[in-house]
Formats: C-alpha cells, sequence, structure tokens
C-alpha cells in the first residue's frame, strides 16, 4: 500500500490548508465582534471554533493548477466523514471508532492498485488505525481539533472589509492582505467562520456551515483491514 501513501500525500496537505484557513476569522454586529478590530475577531474566531462540536466543510479550490473539491461531516473528538475528489479520482472516508475508512472510486482504485487489484476492490471499504499507517494522513481530514489548530496557526494577516450575508446570514469580510483573499465571518450567534474565497491561480471557494449540528458517524460494514495484508 506504499503507492496509495504517496499519491495521497499531496492532496492531503493541499486540503488541510484549504479547510484551514476559514478557521482563522470571526465578526459580527449582533453577537458584539462586527465593531472589533481585525484581530479581535480572530481571537474571538479562535474560541469560537476551538469550542465547536461539528462543522459541515464544502468546497472546492484549484492548487498547483489541480481541482481539489471536498465535502465533509466533522464531529469534535469522534471523527467524521465525507468525500474528497482530485484528478478524477473520488475517495469516500469514515473516521470513527479509532480506524479511517476509504472508499475510492473505480479510477481511484486502478490508479494505486492496477487493473486486476482493481477489479477486486470496487465497491469494497478499505480499513487502517486512524494514528498510524497507510492511511493515517486521511484521518487527519475528520479531525476538527487539529483543522482548527492548524488554522490558529496559518492565518496571515487580516483587515476588516465590508458586511455580507452568507447563506442568509450576516457576515463580514476580512482581507487577507499577506496570503489573498477574503473571510466571511458570522455576525449573529457565535462568531464562527462562514466562507473562503480564494482568487488567482489558487482560486476556489470553502464553505463552513452547520455548525454545532448533529453527526451520525458509523463504521462501514465489511471493510477489508490492510493493515493486515501487511506482511
Amino acid at each position: 500500500m506504499r503507492r496509495l501513501r504517496s499519491t495521497l500525500s499531496p492532496a492531503v496537505l493541499l486540503l488541510l490548508v484549504v479547510a484551514a484557513l476559514p478557521g482563522c476569522g470571526s465578526s459580527s454586529s449582533g453577537n458584539g465582534v462586527e465593531g472589533k478590530s481585525a484581530a479581535d475577531i480572530l481571537k474571538a474566531t479562535e474560541v469560537a471554533a476551538k469550542q465547536a462540536q461539528s462543522v459541515h466543510i464544502e468546497g472546492s479550490i484549484v492548487s498547483e493548477g489541480k481541482p481539489i473539491t471536498l465535502n465533509m461531516e466533522l464531529l469534535e473528538g469522534k471523527g467524521g466523514k465525507g468525500t474528497i475528489s482530485q484528478d478524477g479520482f473520488q475517495i469516500k472516508l469514515v473516521q470513527t471508532g479509532g480506524s479511517v475508512y476509504i472508499n475510492g472510486s473505480s479510477a481511484f482504485y486502478q490508479h494505486v492498485s492496477g487493473s486486476a487489484a482493481a477489479q477486486l476492490l470496487q465497491g469494497r471499504w478499505l480499513k487502517a488505525p486512524a494514528n498510524s499507517g497507510e492511511l493515517a494522513s486521511l484521518a487527519s481530514l475528520t479531525d476538527l481539533g487539529r483543522l482548527v489548530g492548524t488554522a490558529l496557526a496559518g492565518h496571515g494577516n487580516f483587515v476588516k472589509g465590508a458586511k455580507a450575508t452568507v447563506a442568509g446570514q450576516p457576515a463580514i469580510a476580512l482581507k487577507d492582505t499577506a496570503k489573498g483573499g477574503t473571510l466571511y465571518v458570522a455576525t449573529s450567534g457565535k462568531p464562527y467562520p462562514l466562507e473562503i474565497v480564494k482568487g488567482g491561480h489558487e482560486s476556489g471557494k470553502v464553505i463552513l456551515d452547520r455548525w454545532d449540528q448533529p453527526v451520525k458517524l458509523s463504521a462501514p460494514s465489511g471493510a477489508i483491514d490492510i493493515s493486515k495484508l501487511q506482511g
């Protein structure tokens, strides 16, 4: 399974960057952050994001000329589930109970294992430990706390922008003067990050919604434990 790990690593790193960026900002009119400085809005958002129990992350971005899309539901301390796509390959992903599970498209399995193995793996889930081994890097995409931590360590220099409405919610824009792009933060309720938009060579948009809503996780049945296949 070495080819699996080496093939996925670039996508994982890019997705972590994309998913992490929105966690850096915050704003509000109804929640009091709209009148704060950009730095204080960021601090308020850090607190809100760290205390969140769940979130839905969906969007796409172009990085190094390659489009990446993700649709993930994350549950703090429990894991998450969703779908990741890059270069025409799609992967369903679940992390729960200390294990990570993937179910790749036929094209993905053929790319990482060859035609013969792809026929055997088609429609099957693969299982591995979430904290070590071949799929550990993918498991990090389902870790809400880790994504927030990455965001707090990697945000750029923000300045306040104009008021906006994101998915029907009032928000304020924070402009990233160092890396480019715009972060929109809720100005009612908790100051959660709602959306990030990037332009230029890494154009795209990522939406964060359904904060603190229930997420049901269950281990796929009949998964092949790849940790037991290695000799």
